[in-house]
């Protein structure tokens, strides 16, 4: 994919002129573009899909988009780590972890070793960040595009930035959310940025009208609804072996999903209640949950708004000014994200 060529460019050139600050700066160079490598790649596919259906032509630009996306994804969830206090991601060692397990190492204490790991994540991620912007100055399309595309990457991150805080605050609040309250959150931190963004700029950069940007807008915005509904359902119900994701941390983290708040209004939820936000919940307790969610419904109502939304997504895509190629690329996303819920 030309988006790891761009990529590994990128890196090759940031390693090198961190090279002159010494070995330690090298190394969290090596250390971010580890975490950047070996990924899904879905918001670049995004950028690409809508480009080439739109009839763009001009791969190398649009890999370049498309890395500027993959990048602030990796400085999105560096930071998200950060802020939930995480040192591990899909099983292995995160920044922070990696920093945090090398000072270990060295002798110091945890609480010095912790220190030592959120503090190369922050910076970490303000590189990844930052650069994000630079590989949209640096794909060489026309000024009034690129300052186009800078405007879009700003809203994405704008969103995110408060989704992000909705959610801090949604860990600290007494009650737990409505149901339009965590989609809301759900729809500012991930979707936005996933979905609804780089398929505006693969349009944006293909020319596209303002009408088919606005309706890939809408399209991105539902499907990043239901992508996101899926994700909370997997992180509880899933098979860890085929999501590379945990299904009992949510759980422990008393994490406020779609499954929660329904699960508020249910007789069930007082024996959810005290369950939940266990750090130490066992397995046993978890399966306990998860029977009590399947049996209030809560886990037929979110697989529902998923459905719902998934559907809500493929009407945009109905609209006549939207191209039959364009069409047939976007459909089989929408099934992906129907095809998780079983």
């Amino acid at each position: 994919m030309q988006v790891d060529a761009v990529l590994a460019r990128f890196f090759t050139l940031s390693k090198n002129r961190a090279a002159a600050f010494g070995p330690q700066y090298v190394q969290l160079w090596e250390t971010l573009e580890q975490n950047t490598t070996g990924g899904k790649r879905f918001r670049p596919k995004m950028v690409l899909c809508a480009y080439q259906a739109l009839g763009g032509t001009d791969l190398e630009a649009a890999a370049y988009i498309g890395a500027a996306f993959e990048l602030l994804h990796t400085a999105l969830i560096v930071h998200d780590d950060v802020i939930d206090h995480d040192f591990m991601r899909r099983g292995v060692p995160n920044i922070s972890g990696s920093y945090r397990d090398a000072a270990t190492a060295a002798g110091t204490t945890e609480r010095v070793a912790e220190h030592s790991g959120i503090s190369a994540a922050v910076i970490a991620g303000d590189l990844a960040l930052f650069n994000s912007y630079r590989l949209i100055d640096r794909s060489g399309v026309a000024d009034v595009t690129r300052a186009r595309l800078l405007e879009v990457m700003d809203d994405a991150l704008f969103a995110s930035a408060a989704g992000e805080l909705i959610d801090v605050d949604f860990q600290i609040a007494l009650e737990v959310p409505r149901v339009d309250d965590i989609l809301t959150m759900e729809r500012l931190k991930t979707a936005v940025y996933s979905f609804e963004c780089p398929l505006q700029a693969g349009a944006i950069l293909a020319g596209a009208s303002e009408q088919v940007v606005g309706t890939l807008g809408e399209f991105g915005r539902e499907i990043g609804i239901a992508y996101q509904l899926v994700d909370d359902l997997l992180g509880v119900f899933g098979v860890e072996a085929e999501t590379g994701k945990t299904t009992i941390g949510d759980l422990r983290e008393g994490k406020r999903t779609v499954l929660i708040a329904y699960a508020t209004s249910t007789p069930e939820w007082a024996d959810v209640q005290c369950l939940i936000g266990n750090p130490d919940l066992t397995e046993e307790e978890a399966a306990r949950v998860r029977e009590l969610l399947v049996s209030c419904g809560a886990k037929s109502f979110a697989e529902g708004l998923a459905r719902y939304y998934a559907n809500r997504a493929l009407a945009r895509l109905a609209e006549p000014h939207i191209p039959v190629a364009l069409r047939a690329e976007l459909h089989p996303v929408a099934d992906a994200v129907l095809g998780r819920v079983k």
